[in-house]
């Protein structure tokens, strides 16, 4: 629970019509929302919501106020606002400090005496857990391993040998990181030969990982996730790659090796990259896009074409088949016309 004022000051809202000592027990959607809930209007599409919301308060931008029915807490971004104040609503995860009894550490390994590494999970020589950490149940922490400051390993995620991980890191359950790249060089009897992975992988400060997604450790060069960078559940990071700081990557991208994306970066869910490529800061690459080609300027970038109904999609198809047909006649009938028209 917290006051109107409380909210406010979290949020950097400015409070208007309602009693800053009023209670709110929790958040929820405009349309849901009842007496002592916060809610919150961020797309214009819910908009209609508003007239008749229960809500005992509602975050909106200074546009939306004037038709708000009851109290606001205005912001210039009101998604950002809502992010902070629901801060306060959030379930807090108890700390622990110290060793369960089924965990195993190595004894070269480097604890902080504040630090909680959970049950069934495994610490390997040389590893070094930094104060305030917090490692859920079946995680593993490999050789010379790095956990940083006030970092959490939700459950069941594997941090590999020589991996560092910054401060303050989130990794979700199911997660690999370090795994080794997928390296093989062809021989002549056409058999793969295995390419040794001598990189690692580092993460920056106040990154997030999401469940299952991996990220492999470089071929020669360390495999880099910079400050404040977001990964999303699922997500395939290959060997070399480098993300730059606060960027932002939807579940189920794929990112072949030694690609370079730049700062403050959005690639939306299912976005492929092609190895080797660099993208610019500040790209924004819409959902299920295929990245073949570097992105030099920042900007908004798409490609594929969105769902249709199958009868018209059949169409579609069989026409994109006969475009190279279609060309050369229209090529061969521009040929004609402009002979035609030198003749005159």
């Amino acid at each position: 629970m917290a006051t109107l004022g409380e909210i406010a000051a979290v949020s950097g809202t400015r409070l208007q019509g309602g009693d800053r000592s009023a209670v709110i027990t929790g958040v929820a959607s405009l349309d849901r929302a009842e007496s002592g809930q916060l809610s919150f209007l961020i797309h214009p599409r819910y908009q209609h919501y508003l007239s008749t919301t229960r809500a005992a308060a509602v975050i909106l931008s200074p546009n939306d106020a004037a038709v708000c029915p009851v109290p606001t807490l205005i912001a210039d971004n009101p998604h950002v606002a809502y992010a902070r104040a629901a801060t306060l609503f959030e379930p807090v995860a108890e700390a622990h400090e110290g060793f369960h009894p089924t965990a195993w550490v190595h004894p070269t390994a480097q604890i902080a005496a504040d630090a909680w590494i959970g049950p069934h999970c495994t610490v390997e020589a040389g590893a070094i857990i930094e104060a305030g950490v917090q490692i859920g149940p079946h995680c593993v922490v490999g050789e010379q391993a790095i956990i940083g400051e006030a970092s959490r390993l939700v459950a069941q995620v594997t941090i590999c040998h020589r991996v560092r991980l910054g401060r303050r890191v989130l990794v979700h359950p199911g997660a690999v990181i370090g795994s080794d790249g997928f390296g093989l060089a062809l021989e002549q009897d056409r058999r793969w030969l295995k390419v040794p992975q001598l990189g690692s992988v580092q993460i920056g400060d106040d990154v997030e990982i999401g469940a299952n997604t991996t990220i492999d450790r470089g071929a020669l060069e360390d495999t880099v996730i910079e400050d404040g960078a977001k990964l999303d559940n699922q997500i395939q990071v290959a060997h070399n790659v480098r993300i730059g700081a606060h960027s932002a990557l939807a579940g189920c991208v794929g990112i072949a090796g030694s690609v370079r994306i730049g700062r403050h970066c959005m690639l939306g869910g299912g976005v492929g990259v092609a190895g080797h490529l660099t993208i610019a800061d500040r790209v924004q690459v819409t959902g299920m896009s295929l990245v073949t080609q570097s992105i030099t300027q920042a900007g908004v970038y798409s490609s594929g074409l969105a769902v249709e109904p199958n009868r018209l999609w059949n169409k579609i198809s069989a026409r994109l088949r006969r475009l190279d047909e279609l060309f050369r006649r229209l090529t061969a009938l521009e040929r004609t016309i402009k002979r035609q028209d030198g003749s005159v």
